[in-house]
């Protein structure tokens, strides 16, 4: 969570995440003005850092950003589909909701687990064993499970408590994305090797006299 859209604030956030997760060797993002200003902070922090040590050795200590083609969003593919998948749904989840700011940024690190929670991959070929890669496993080492909760979707919002007004909100998030990402794991076999396309029997029975039941195959 920022206060505002200016390279300062996306400073703050970026310092809280590496506090928790380490210093970041690689950035991916576009080119947001936020970005691009914090890119060049960044840089200066750095060269009066290695001025001050007198290091040169450590020139590779900072963070090396990578930007994408200005209005070419398709490039970064991964990120903005993650992107646009929480925004639809957190929009559609909180709705006219007034939340305070504590209330947000609750429910942004909420849902922040639920996307690293997601499979990416099977663990097993046996699909008797129902475990799978997720991003949690690089980041903790282990998936990222949340504290045990009844559900309480629907429960007017109006007799929920605000703390209990987070969780129900997570909840429909979880219900709604998940919905849509299990969606896309589909295994799309056409586009994966080559087959045959369907198409209509060679000739009908009907049309060419024959008095059985038989059909001819294509």
């Amino acid at each position: 969570m920022v206060d505002d859209l200016s390279a300062q604030a996306f400073l703050d956030a970026f310092t809280r995440f590496v506090s928790r997760r380490g210093p970041c060797r690689d950035l991916y993002s576009d080119n947001g003005t936020a970005f691009v200003g914090a890119n060049r902070l960044l840089k200066e922090d750095l060269a009066a850092w290695q001025g001050e040590n007198n290091q040169r050795s450590l020139a590779n200590s900072g963070t090396h950003w990578h930007f994408i083609t200005p209005s070419a969003p398709h490039q970064g593919g991964l990120w903005e589909a993650a992107v646009k998948s929480a925004k639809h749904h957190l929009v559609r989840c909180v709705g006219t909701q007034v939340m305070w700011y504590s209330q947000l940024q609750t429910l942004a690190v909420r849902i922040e687990a639920c996307l690293n929670s997601r499979p990416i991959t099977p663990l097993y070929d046996d699909p008797e064993e129902k475990l799978a890669l997720t991003p949690g496993d690089f980041l903790i080492g282990s998936p990222l499970l949340a504290v045990p909760e009844p559900d309480i979707k629907q429960i007017p919002s109006n007799r929920l408590k605000q703390w209990q007004l987070v969780r129900q909100i997570q909840q429909g998030f979880w219900k709604r994305w998940s919905e849509e990402y299990l969606t896309i794991l589909q295994r799309r076999n056409k586009w994966l090797r080559r087959t045959k396309n369907i198409r209509e029997p060679v000739s009908n029975p009907l049309v060419s006299g024959s008095s059985d039941n038989s059909t001819s195959r294509s």
